[in-house]
Order: C-alpha cells, then sequence, then structure tokens
C-alpha cells in the first residue's frame, strides 16, 4: 500500500472519531427530590424484583412504561458523589449498583435496542454519557476509570451491561456489608454457567467467556499468575494448566425478557 493510501486511510478514520465525539450526549437526571441511601437502595431493589425475571433477563418495555423507581435511583447517583459512602464495601457496592441501573437507564434512553453490537456499542459505552456523583461520564469511564482502579476483580462476574453474555443481573441490590459473600457467590455462579466455562477434555481445551480477555490485566499478574489459575480458584473442576485457553465469542445481544427466541 502505498503511502497516499495510508495518508487517506488515516485522514478517512480521523473524521469518523470526530464525527462521533460530535454525537457525543448528555443523558438528563431524572426529575425528583434528594434521596437517602436507604430509600434509593429500596427504589432500586424493586426495580430488579419486578422487572429482571431469574435467569437475569429485564423486562425493558414494562420497565419504560412504569420507570419511576429507576429514575429515583439515577437520580440519587447523580447527586451523590462517591466520596459519601466512607466504608470502602459501602462504596464499591454503590458503584456496582449505579453502574447496573445506569446501563438499564440506558438501554431505555436509547430506544431498547436489539443489541449492542456495531456502532451502538461505542453509543452505549462511550457517547453517551451520565451524571455520576455531580460528573459527566460515560459508562467505559466510570467502569475503567473509577471501578476498575479499586482493584477488585471479581466486580467483573458482578457488572451488567444488559448484554446477553455479561453476568446474570441480580435481582438484589449489592450490599456494603454483605459484599464480600455477594461478589463470591456471583462469581461462583459465572463459571458454573456452560456458557462462561466449557472445557473439551478430548482436545485439551477450556472455553471461557470473554470477559477474561476484556480485563486480562485486572486478573493477571496481581491476583494470578495466569488466567488458568485464577479460574480454578472458582470452577467447579479442577483445569490442568497445559489446556489451551480459547475465548467464547461475547453475545452483544440484549438481555431483554422480550426478546424473539
Amino acid at each position: 500500500m502505498n503511502s497516499i493510501s495510508v495518508f487517506l486511510q488515516r485522514v478517512v478514520a480521523f473524521v469518523a472519531l470526530l464525527t462521533l465525539v460530535a454525537c457525543t450526549t448528555l443523558a438528563p437526571v431524572p426529575a425528583g427530590d434528594a434521596q437517602d441511601p436507604a430509600t434509593a437502595s429500596a427504589a432500586y431493589a424493586r426495580v430488579l424484583q419486578h422487572f429482571v425475571n431469574e435467569t437475569g433477563e429485564v423486562d425493558f418495555a414494562a420497565l419504560r412504561d412504569d420507570h419511576a423507581d429507576l429514575d429515583r435511583y439515577v437520580a440519587f447517583v447523580a447527586k451523590t458523589p462517591a466520596a459519601f459512602f466512607t466504608n470502602a464495601d459501602d462504596r464499591l457496592a454503590h458503584h456496582i449498583n449505579s453502574y447496573n441501573a445506569l446501563s438499564m437507564y440506558n438501554v431505555i434512553d436509547s430506544g431498547i435496542p436489539a443489541t449492542h453490537a456495531g456502532l451502538n456499542k461505542a453509543r452505549f459505552f462511550a457517547l453517551k454519557k451520565f451524571t455520576i456523583g455531580g460528573e459527566p461520564m460515560s459508562l467505559l469511564r466510570y467502569e475503567t476509570d473509577v471501578i476498575r482502579k479499586l482493584n477488585e476483580p471479581r466486580v467483573h462476574f458482578a457488572l451488567n451491561c444488559s448484554a446477553v453474555s455479561c453476568p446474570v443481573l441480580p435481582r438484589v441490590p449489592f450490599e456494603g456489608d454483605k459484599l464480600e459473600a455477594q461478589l463470591q457467590n456471583e462469581t461462583l455462579k459465572f463459571f458454573a454457567r456452560p456458557e462462561n466455562l466449557n472445557l473439551d477434555r478430548a482436545k485439551r481445551t477450556v472455553l471461557v467467556n470473554e470477559i477474561l480477555r476484556f480485563y486480562s490485566e485486572d486478573f493477571v499478574p496481581v491476583h494470578a499468575p495466569n488466567l488458568i489459575t485464577y479460574i480454578n480458584r472458582y470452577a467447579g473442576e479442577s483445569i490442568p494448566a497445559d489446556y489451551e485457553l480459547r475465548f467464547i465469542d461475547y453475545d452483544w445481544t440484549i438481555a431483554n425478557s422480550r426478546r424473539p427466541r
């Protein structure tokens, strides 16, 4: 490829990037009075109980038509800085709940798309911003610059972006005084699902959810020398160290309980 072609490709890529940046939007904060943490948590708990099924799918159409409790919680997230939570577990639980609630809110605000795939991924995670603790930020920045910096790799089995390959969305909020047990439980459940972890002993291969590839630096080498060692802490059966590790393609379809089967 000649230098002119390379230059033109870079120009096109740069123009496309500028176009995407120009499309950045800030979602409005839902109207509502300031909520205390207990009231806000109770509102979010009702959302999870009423609109999330046992497999973690959300009835987004019903939630769109009855979103008062979700609005209350999103407004609480917008107005409450993380520093409000002086206990580290309370703070992390707040971040997980906030991310998961904003994900649901984002799906509805985006018109309940069928998938995050393609350009929808950029719109959902990077171009749409939300007010979080008084600061506008995207879900991508919230996860990368805030949540992941807390150095708890098990959050990746608790954070839910409303896609089919995400960890199952629990039907109860995360709570600071229960956080250790909840994170442990969600991690064990994640690796117990065959769509997330599957061994082929005949081929000496292990297939694992692509989350482990997306965030590999959060697991290795700080928390384990390699991914198989990390997975073995939670897997139902031990994976030999010499197995080939492969990743299952991520399914970005929205985990909507009303989607066609």
